[in-house]
């Protein structure tokens, strides 16, 4: 009797702390309207940024590339962004 009583407030702890924490997560979350509004401040937006960005993408999966089809320890090399 004492171990299904045990189960039984286990669950019954379990079930209120994440009663709790959806409680608490609905309070905190943002509404829709302001994501929306978040995230237009997302650098990602920026045009000008995200190709920035991309053009980093590009140079560092050309470096992957070259580390990966060479035995050279390519670490020890100079990085282009770096020259």
């Amino acid at each position: 009797m004492g171990t299904l009583y045990r189960l039984v407030m286990g669950v019954v702890a379990v079930a209120g702390c994440t009663g709790v924490g959806v409680a608490l997560w609905t309070l905190v979350a943002p509404d829709e309207a302001h994501r929306k509004e978040m995230a237009k401040e997302y650098p990602e937006s920026n045009p000008l940024l995200r190709a920035e960005r991309q053009q980093q993408n590009v140079m560092i999966m050309e470096i992957l590339k070259e580390a990966a089809e060479t035995n050279q320890n390519v670490a020890s090399k100079p990085w282009p962004w770096r020259k």
